[in-house]
């Protein structure tokens, strides 16, 4: 065996078969194992994907939150075992690939715009379509009164 071979072999041993689905400035809650003594729980750390980095088993991602006033960071390796699930709480749009931007930012100017998602899109558009029709129902009301 040579050593892209080996490299290879122990890449496929510790890869996670299966991790959530997210870019950088989605909103995530990871779900982290701790260990005090004798005892394991899992905590959640919610927050924005201001970073994705690497490849393979060294894959890596970089959550922000704000607690408190105070802004936290917290790298995790996407192959960890103590993370015990990635949940995608709403997805967020974005043009940049690293969003450090967002550590001189507090409060609302942190807020990252809403990506719509097609089912969001279909809603909006049946919302509408039906508020037209209500409107031309009542147009046709009033001119059978007159």
């Amino acid at each position: 065996m040579n050593k892209q071979e080996i490299l290879t072999y122990v890449s496929q041993k510790y890869e996670k078969a299966q991790t959530a689905e997210f870019k950088v400035g989605d909103t995530v809650r990871v779900a982290v194992r701790i260990t005090e003594g004798d005892t394991t729980r899992l905590q959640n750390f919610e927050g924005t994907v201001i970073s994705v980095k690497s490849a393979g088993v060294a894959k890596s991602f970089t959550v922000r939150k704000i607690s408190f006033g105070v802004g936290v960071e917290r790298c995790f390796p996407f192959n960890s075992p103590k993370i015990e699930k990635i949940e995608v709480v709403r997805s967020g749009h974005v043009r940049r690939a690293k969003l450090y931007y967002l550590r001189d930012r507090i409060g609302r100017a942190a807020r990252l715009e809403e990506k719509e998602t097609q089912g969001q899109l279909d809603s909006k558009k049946a919302n509408a379509e039906s508020t037209a029709a209500k409107a031309a129902a009542v147009e046709l009301a009033a001119a059978a009164k007159k």
